[in-house]
């Protein structure tokens, strides 16, 4: 069964991260023990311990399983800019196998593991690898977040597309409203209903605050999420 579960969006600035801590919130909340990874992250903020990535941040502190910066979040780039280019002016090659190692790790400490990727689904990592082949080494189920905004048809279908290509297994998608006023919204998301072959997991409305417990709500958590009393896992019950 499912342990783990990545996900990725239509295009960056979607939601990724809101929709992640939404998700860790609702398996907590179900009973489950989570672990939360963003294994590259481009743009820092400043803090006591050093210079981190604001998201990773979020996702370190909502999952119930306590790990250390650097296994959340081990590709670290100060600009927002693309991850391979950000990695080429550091002078830094990102490293699937260590990603998969931190990972492997990861997974036997809790009962499931929620990975936020970066950019969108083909964003490319290093010179030859992008974040499908990412996806394809963790071997993990992926949750597409779609940003509705103008366009978003037309880049929803093809990074769905694009992930059957790569034979990874669609677990669901959510619908992550980003425009305020987005013109037929509602007609959007059904036409997507109709062309995805995936079960559409929540629509979040607009929101002007980031509202973890309110986004948990909104969310149906994935038919392949392992039972936690199934996992073998003895853990304290989640706050």
């Amino acid at each position: 069964m499912t342990r783990g579960f990545f996900i990725t969006g239509t295009d960056t600035d979607v939601g990724k991260t809101w929709v992640t801590l939404g998700l860790l919130r609702a398996f907590a909340a179900a009973g489950y023990h989570t672990a939360a990874m963003k294994p590259i992250a481009c743009g820092v903020v400043k803090t006591s311990e050093g210079f981190r990535n604001e998201d990773a941040l979020l996702l370190q502190r909502q999952a119930t399983l306590p790990l250390g910066y650097k296994e959340i979040n081990p590709y670290l780039f100060h600009p927002p800019i693309a991850p391979h280019l950000a990695a080429q002016d550091a002078g830094v090659h990102i490293d699937l196998s260590h990603i998969k190692a931190l990972y492997d790790n990861v997974v036997q400490r809790t009962d499931v593991v929620v990975v936020e990727g970066v950019g969108g689904w083909l964003v490319p990592l290093n010179e030859h690898e992008t974040s499908a082949d990412l996806v394809e080494r963790l071997g993990l189920p992926v949750i597409l977040v779609v940003g509705l905004r103008l366009g978003c048809l037309n880049h929803a279908l093809l990074t769905v597309e694009s992930i059957a290509h790569h034979g990874v297994r669609l677990a669901g998608w959510v619908a992550n409203c980003i425009s305020v006023n987005m013109p037929q919204q509602a007609r959007n998301i059904e036409a997507l209903r109709a062309r995805i072959p995936a079960p559409l997991l929540g629509t979040i409305p607009y929101l002007a605050a980031l509202d973890p417990n309110m986004i948990a709500t909104l969310l149906t958590l994935p038919d392949s999420a392992q039972s936690p009393s199934k996992t073998g896992i003895k853990r304290p019950a989640p706050p």
